[in-house]
């Protein structure tokens, strides 16, 4: 992959300048603008979809909360705000980190490793079996040759997998990491830490609770997606 995409948002233009200077270290990342104010912020950010903006909280009119509540995509964050109050409502928006102006060149590196960590996980998969492809699972006495496309979900059952499919289900031992690996990422989509979905099946998306995603079923089951996940899908499914 190319650069990671940045936009910086805060009415200090030395605060801008130092996040600037530090970011211009690390050539893996790109800076694709800068605003002054929430608005500002949301127009580049629709244009330019960043991997990640720099974020204030306390701006003139609006602050960096107001403006992610006006977002469909959201990019990773990281706030840089002068106030340590925010800390909590920060973590609770699904913020990767929360910087205290005048921020330090050391735990500016810290935070970019964490930013670094999270955005390699956003990058596409390896294909290893199409949505066609079949699948044998033996589980105890019985046998299944699935197809994929009749795979609706895949839930963790501490070190077993249990696949739903065509009213049945199967338990597979291998984790939830593993089999993600081998499966289209085009159509399976990993919605929290214990269950993967076929989108195919998807009949319709919810916003939920804390910026999260509640999804239903063409079977009328419905999934709940954590909060970093309904980022991802949709930045996923956005054109």
């Amino acid at each position: 992959m190319g650069k990671y995409k940045v936009i910086i948002i805060d009415d200090e233009r030395l605060a801008r300048e130092e996040v600037k200077r530090y970011l211009n270290l690390l050539p893996e990342f790109e800076i694709v603008g800068e605003a002054d104010n929430a608005d500002n912020g949301k127009a580049l950010i629709e244009a330019k979809r960043p991997h990640l903006i720099f974020l204030d909280i306390q701006m003139p009119e609006k602050t960096g909360f107001d403006l992610l509540n006006e977002l469909t995509i959201v990019p990773e964050i990281v706030f840089t705000t002068a106030y340590t109050e925010y800390a909590t409502k920060a973590f609770d928006v699904n913020a990767l980190d929360y910087l205290v102006k005048p921020i330090r060149e050391e735990r500016f590196l810290k935070s970019i490793k964490k930013v670094k960590e999270e955005l390699s996980k956003t990058q596409p998969k390896r294909i290893t079996f199409s949505i066609q492809h079949k699948i044998f699972i033996k589980d105890g006495i019985k046998c299944h040759f699935i197809p994929l496309s009749d795979i609706r979900y895949i839930e963790s059952l501490e070190n077993y997998a249990r696949f739903h499919f065509n009213g049945n289900r199967a338990m597979l031992k291998q984790s939830l990491n593993t089999i993600e690996k081998k499966l289209d990422a085009t159509v399976f989509f990993r919605i929290n830490r214990s269950q993967i979905i076929n989108t195919q099946y998807i009949k319709d998306v919810f916003p939920h609770l804390k910026n999260r995603l509640k999804i239903v079923f063409t079977t009328g089951e419905t999934f709940d997606v954590s909060s970093r996940q309904s980022v991802r899908f949709k930045n996923w499914n956005s054109l």
